[in-house]
Protein backbone atom coordinates (compact mmCIF):
# COMPACT_ATOMS: atom_id res chain seq x y z
CA UNK A 1 0.00 0.00 0.00
CA UNK A 2 2.82 2.35 0.93
CA UNK A 3 4.66 1.54 -2.30
CA UNK A 4 1.51 2.40 -4.28
CA UNK A 5 1.16 5.75 -2.50
CA UNK A 6 4.81 6.53 -3.19
CA UNK A 7 4.37 5.72 -6.88
CA UNK A 8 1.29 7.95 -7.08
CA UNK A 9 3.11 10.83 -5.36
CA UNK A 10 6.04 10.46 -7.76
CA UNK A 11 3.66 10.48 -10.74
CA UNK A 12 1.90 13.62 -9.48
CA UNK A 13 5.25 15.34 -8.91
CA UNK A 14 6.36 14.55 -12.46
CA UNK A 15 3.03 15.80 -13.86
CA UNK A 16 3.37 19.04 -11.90
CA UNK A 17 6.91 19.51 -13.21
CA UNK A 18 5.71 18.99 -16.80
CA UNK A 19 2.91 21.52 -16.32
CA UNK A 20 5.35 24.08 -14.94
CA UNK A 21 7.58 23.68 -17.99
CA UNK A 22 4.58 24.03 -20.31
CA UNK A 23 3.45 27.19 -18.55
CA UNK A 24 6.88 28.73 -19.09
CA UNK A 25 6.64 27.92 -22.80
CA UNK A 26 3.19 29.49 -23.21
CA UNK A 27 3.03 33.18 -24.18
CA UNK A 28 2.31 35.56 -21.35
CA UNK A 29 -1.21 37.04 -21.20
CA UNK A 30 -1.32 40.26 -23.20
CA UNK A 31 -1.02 43.39 -21.14
CA UNK A 32 -3.13 46.50 -21.69
CA UNK A 33 -2.34 48.37 -24.90
CA UNK A 34 -0.31 51.56 -24.85
CA UNK A 35 -3.12 53.98 -25.61
CA UNK A 36 -0.66 56.84 -26.13
CA UNK A 37 1.28 54.97 -28.82
CA UNK A 38 -1.19 55.62 -31.65
CA UNK A 39 -4.66 56.79 -32.62
CA UNK A 40 -5.42 53.59 -34.53
CA UNK A 41 -5.03 49.96 -33.48
CA UNK A 42 -5.43 46.53 -35.04
CA UNK A 43 -6.92 43.53 -33.23
CA UNK A 44 -4.62 40.57 -33.85
CA UNK A 45 -4.54 36.97 -32.62
CA UNK A 46 -1.51 34.70 -32.79
CA UNK A 47 -1.53 31.39 -30.90
CA UNK A 48 -3.34 32.89 -27.97
CA UNK A 49 -5.72 35.63 -26.90
CA UNK A 50 -6.13 38.67 -29.08
CA UNK A 51 -4.44 41.97 -28.43
CA UNK A 52 -4.53 45.53 -29.73
CA UNK A 53 -1.45 46.53 -31.71
CA UNK A 54 -0.79 50.21 -32.48
CA UNK A 55 -0.69 51.34 -36.12
CA UNK A 56 2.44 53.42 -36.50
CA UNK A 57 1.60 55.19 -39.77
CA UNK A 58 -1.81 56.14 -41.13
CA UNK A 59 -2.90 57.29 -44.60
CA UNK A 60 -3.04 61.09 -44.71
CA UNK A 61 -6.42 61.15 -46.43
CA UNK A 62 -8.57 64.18 -45.53
CA UNK A 63 -12.30 64.78 -45.79
CA UNK A 64 -11.54 67.45 -48.40
CA UNK A 65 -9.85 64.80 -50.57
CA UNK A 66 -13.11 62.87 -50.97
CA UNK A 67 -15.06 64.34 -53.87
CA UNK A 68 -18.51 63.63 -55.32
CA UNK A 69 -19.65 61.77 -52.19
CA UNK A 70 -20.86 64.87 -50.35
CA UNK A 71 -24.13 63.41 -49.05
CA UNK A 72 -22.46 60.27 -47.67
CA UNK A 73 -19.61 62.35 -46.22
CA UNK A 74 -21.94 64.80 -44.49
CA UNK A 75 -24.12 62.09 -42.95
CA UNK A 76 -21.25 60.00 -41.58
CA UNK A 77 -19.45 63.14 -40.40
CA UNK A 78 -22.57 64.28 -38.54
CA UNK A 79 -23.03 60.83 -36.95
CA UNK A 80 -19.37 60.84 -35.84
CA UNK A 81 -19.61 64.34 -34.34
CA UNK A 82 -22.71 63.30 -32.40
CA UNK A 83 -20.77 60.34 -31.07
CA UNK A 84 -17.83 62.53 -30.04
CA UNK A 85 -20.18 64.84 -28.10
CA UNK A 86 -21.65 61.90 -26.22
CA UNK A 87 -24.97 62.12 -28.06
CA UNK A 88 -26.84 59.12 -29.49
CA UNK A 89 -25.26 57.83 -32.71
CA UNK A 90 -25.68 54.83 -35.00
CA UNK A 91 -23.50 51.98 -36.12
CA UNK A 92 -22.92 52.53 -39.85
CA UNK A 93 -22.78 50.27 -42.90
CA UNK A 94 -21.17 51.72 -46.02
CA UNK A 95 -21.98 49.72 -49.14
CA UNK A 96 -21.59 50.04 -52.88
CA UNK A 97 -19.16 50.15 -55.75
CA UNK A 98 -15.51 49.41 -55.13
CA UNK A 99 -13.04 52.27 -55.00
CA UNK A 100 -15.65 54.98 -54.34
CA UNK A 101 -14.30 56.14 -50.98
CA UNK A 102 -15.98 53.96 -48.37
CA UNK A 103 -12.90 52.99 -46.37
CA UNK A 104 -11.15 56.31 -47.13
CA UNK A 105 -14.05 58.15 -45.50
CA UNK A 106 -13.62 56.27 -42.23
CA UNK A 107 -9.86 56.95 -42.20
CA UNK A 108 -10.41 60.61 -43.05
CA UNK A 109 -12.73 60.96 -40.06
CA UNK A 110 -9.99 59.64 -37.79
CA UNK A 111 -7.54 62.17 -39.21
CA UNK A 112 -10.12 64.92 -38.72
CA UNK A 113 -11.11 64.14 -35.14
CA UNK A 114 -8.28 62.26 -33.43
CA UNK A 115 -7.40 65.38 -31.44
CA UNK A 116 -10.94 65.32 -30.05
CA UNK A 117 -10.42 61.80 -28.70
CA UNK A 118 -11.53 59.67 -31.66
CA UNK A 119 -9.72 56.34 -31.96
CA UNK A 120 -9.99 53.55 -34.54
CA UNK A 121 -9.77 49.79 -33.96
CA UNK A 122 -9.54 47.68 -37.11
CA UNK A 123 -10.93 44.16 -36.82
CA UNK A 124 -11.09 41.39 -39.39
CA UNK A 125 -14.51 39.83 -39.93
CA UNK A 126 -13.17 36.50 -38.67
CA UNK A 127 -12.37 38.10 -35.32
CA UNK A 128 -15.78 39.67 -34.74
CA UNK A 129 -16.55 37.01 -32.13
CA UNK A 130 -13.88 38.77 -30.02
CA UNK A 131 -15.81 42.04 -30.04
CA UNK A 132 -16.93 41.62 -26.38
CA UNK A 133 -13.23 41.48 -25.41
CA UNK A 134 -12.61 44.75 -27.22
CA UNK A 135 -15.64 46.31 -25.54
CA UNK A 136 -14.22 45.34 -22.14
CA UNK A 137 -10.83 46.85 -23.01
CA UNK A 138 -12.23 50.26 -23.97
CA UNK A 139 -15.27 50.54 -21.72
CA UNK A 140 -13.51 52.60 -19.03
CA UNK A 141 -11.51 54.78 -21.40
CA UNK A 142 -12.32 58.44 -22.00
CA UNK A 143 -11.65 58.22 -25.74
CA UNK A 144 -14.37 57.41 -28.27
CA UNK A 145 -13.69 54.27 -30.34
CA UNK A 146 -14.84 53.21 -33.78
CA UNK A 147 -14.44 49.51 -34.52
CA UNK A 148 -13.78 49.40 -38.24
CA UNK A 149 -14.25 46.32 -40.43
CA UNK A 150 -13.33 46.73 -44.08
CA UNK A 151 -14.86 44.62 -46.84
CA UNK A 152 -17.29 42.91 -44.50
CA UNK A 153 -19.10 39.98 -46.10
CA UNK A 154 -19.90 36.43 -45.15
CA UNK A 155 -20.41 33.15 -46.93
CA UNK A 156 -23.09 30.77 -45.76
CA UNK A 157 -22.14 29.02 -42.53
CA UNK A 158 -19.34 31.34 -41.44
CA UNK A 159 -19.34 31.68 -37.63
CA UNK A 160 -18.58 35.40 -37.61
CA UNK A 161 -21.98 36.19 -39.15
CA UNK A 162 -24.11 35.16 -36.20
CA UNK A 163 -21.53 36.43 -33.70
CA UNK A 164 -21.62 39.93 -35.18
CA UNK A 165 -25.40 39.93 -35.40
CA UNK A 166 -25.66 38.98 -31.73
CA UNK A 167 -23.18 41.64 -30.65
CA UNK A 168 -24.90 44.40 -32.62
CA UNK A 169 -28.36 43.91 -31.25
CA UNK A 170 -29.05 40.55 -29.69
CA UNK A 171 -26.53 40.00 -26.92
CA UNK A 172 -27.35 40.20 -23.22
CA UNK A 173 -24.20 42.30 -22.72
CA UNK A 174 -24.70 45.80 -24.14
CA UNK A 175 -22.06 47.56 -26.19
CA UNK A 176 -20.12 50.30 -24.47
CA UNK A 177 -21.37 53.88 -24.90
CA UNK A 178 -17.95 54.93 -26.18
CA UNK A 179 -17.85 52.46 -29.08
CA UNK A 180 -19.48 52.27 -32.52
CA UNK A 181 -19.05 49.88 -35.45
CA UNK A 182 -18.39 51.23 -38.94
CA UNK A 183 -18.24 48.55 -41.65
CA UNK A 184 -17.74 48.71 -45.41
CA UNK A 185 -18.95 46.12 -47.89
CA UNK A 186 -19.62 45.60 -51.58
CA UNK A 187 -22.78 43.69 -50.58
CA UNK A 188 -25.74 45.51 -49.11
CA UNK A 189 -26.93 42.46 -47.20
CA UNK A 190 -23.39 41.19 -46.44
CA UNK A 191 -24.07 37.67 -47.77
CA UNK A 192 -24.47 36.18 -51.27
CA UNK A 193 -28.04 36.15 -52.53
CA UNK A 194 -29.40 33.49 -54.86
CA UNK A 195 -32.35 33.48 -57.23
CA UNK A 196 -33.73 30.30 -55.68
CA UNK A 197 -34.22 32.11 -52.37
CA UNK A 198 -36.73 34.45 -54.00
CA UNK A 199 -38.90 31.43 -54.78
CA UNK A 200 -39.53 31.10 -51.04
CA UNK A 201 -41.46 34.40 -51.06
CA UNK A 202 -45.11 33.93 -50.06
CA UNK A 203 -48.11 36.08 -50.91
CA UNK A 204 -50.63 36.25 -48.07
CA UNK A 205 -53.60 38.37 -49.04
CA UNK A 206 -52.10 41.54 -50.45
CA UNK A 207 -48.83 41.24 -48.49
CA UNK A 208 -45.47 39.85 -49.56
CA UNK A 209 -43.61 37.71 -47.01
CA UNK A 210 -39.95 36.99 -47.85
CA UNK A 211 -38.66 33.48 -47.21
CA UNK A 212 -36.57 32.63 -44.16
CA UNK A 213 -33.27 32.63 -46.09
CA UNK A 214 -33.87 36.18 -47.33
CA UNK A 215 -35.00 37.36 -43.87
CA UNK A 216 -31.86 35.92 -42.29
CA UNK A 217 -29.58 37.76 -44.71
CA UNK A 218 -31.40 41.07 -44.31
CA UNK A 219 -31.41 40.80 -40.52
CA UNK A 220 -27.69 41.56 -40.10
CA UNK A 221 -27.60 44.72 -42.21
CA UNK A 222 -30.82 45.85 -40.48
CA UNK A 223 -28.86 46.03 -37.22
CA UNK A 224 -26.81 48.93 -38.60
CA UNK A 225 -28.79 52.09 -37.95
CA UNK A 226 -27.12 54.16 -40.66
CA UNK A 227 -26.88 52.88 -44.24
CA UNK A 228 -24.82 54.81 -46.78
CA UNK A 229 -24.70 53.75 -50.42
CA UNK A 230 -21.83 54.62 -52.78
CA UNK A 231 -22.28 54.58 -56.55
CA UNK A 232 -19.94 54.41 -59.57
CA UNK A 233 -18.70 57.81 -60.76
CA UNK A 234 -19.65 59.28 -64.10
CA UNK A 235 -16.96 60.67 -66.39
CA UNK A 236 -17.10 64.24 -65.06
CA UNK A 237 -16.86 63.11 -61.44
CA UNK A 238 -13.95 60.83 -62.29
CA UNK A 239 -12.07 63.66 -63.99
CA UNK A 240 -12.76 65.96 -61.01
CA UNK A 241 -11.01 63.45 -58.77
CA UNK A 242 -8.12 63.02 -61.24
CA UNK A 243 -7.63 66.81 -61.31
CA UNK A 244 -7.73 67.01 -57.51
CA UNK A 245 -4.97 64.44 -57.09
CA UNK A 246 -2.84 65.89 -59.87
CA UNK A 247 -2.98 69.27 -58.10
CA UNK A 248 -2.14 67.46 -54.85
CA UNK A 249 1.02 66.05 -56.46
CA UNK A 250 2.07 69.47 -57.78
CA UNK A 251 1.24 69.07 -61.48
CA UNK A 252 0.80 72.52 -63.15
CA UNK A 253 -2.68 73.51 -64.35
CA UNK A 254 -1.83 73.39 -68.06
CA UNK A 255 -0.50 69.87 -67.74
CA UNK A 256 -3.56 68.78 -65.77
CA UNK A 257 -5.79 69.66 -68.73
CA UNK A 258 -3.48 67.74 -71.06
CA UNK A 259 -3.71 64.67 -68.83
CA UNK A 260 -7.45 64.17 -69.22
CA UNK A 261 -7.40 61.99 -72.37
CA UNK A 262 -4.80 59.76 -70.75
CA UNK A 263 -6.91 59.58 -67.60
CA UNK A 264 -9.94 58.41 -69.57
CA UNK A 265 -7.84 55.81 -71.38
CA UNK A 266 -6.50 54.61 -68.00
CA UNK A 267 -10.04 54.15 -66.68
CA UNK A 268 -11.07 52.32 -69.87
CA UNK A 269 -8.21 49.85 -69.49
CA UNK A 270 -9.09 49.31 -65.83
CA UNK A 271 -12.78 48.87 -66.60
CA UNK A 272 -13.75 51.28 -63.83
CA UNK A 273 -14.15 54.99 -63.13
CA UNK A 274 -13.59 55.21 -59.40
CA UNK A 275 -11.77 57.36 -56.90
CA UNK A 276 -9.17 54.64 -56.46
CA UNK A 277 -8.50 54.42 -60.20
CA UNK A 278 -8.29 58.22 -60.40
CA UNK A 279 -5.74 58.32 -57.58
CA UNK A 280 -3.70 55.55 -59.17
CA UNK A 281 -3.63 57.39 -62.51
CA UNK A 282 -2.53 60.61 -60.79
CA UNK A 283 0.30 58.77 -59.04
CA UNK A 284 1.48 57.30 -62.36
CA UNK A 285 1.18 60.54 -64.30
CA UNK A 286 2.86 62.72 -61.68
CA UNK A 287 5.54 60.11 -61.09
CA UNK A 288 6.76 59.45 -64.61
CA UNK A 289 6.03 62.90 -66.06
CA UNK A 290 7.19 64.92 -63.07
CA UNK A 291 5.55 68.08 -61.75
CA UNK A 292 7.37 70.47 -64.11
Amino acid sequence: MIAGEEALSALLARAEAVLERLERMLPAPPGPPDWNAATAFRWRKSNGPGRLLPVAKLPRIRLADLLDVEVQKQRLDANTRQFLRGLPANNALLTGARGTGKSSLVKALLNEYHEQGLRLIEMDKNDMADLPDVVDLVSRREERFIVYCDDLSFEAGEPGYKALKSVLDGSVAAMSDNLLIYATSNRRHLMPEYHAENLETRHVGGEIHPGEAVEEKVSLSDRFGLWLSFYPFDQNAYLDIVNHWLRHYGVPAERIAAAQPAALQWALLRGSRSGRVASQFALDWAGHAGPN
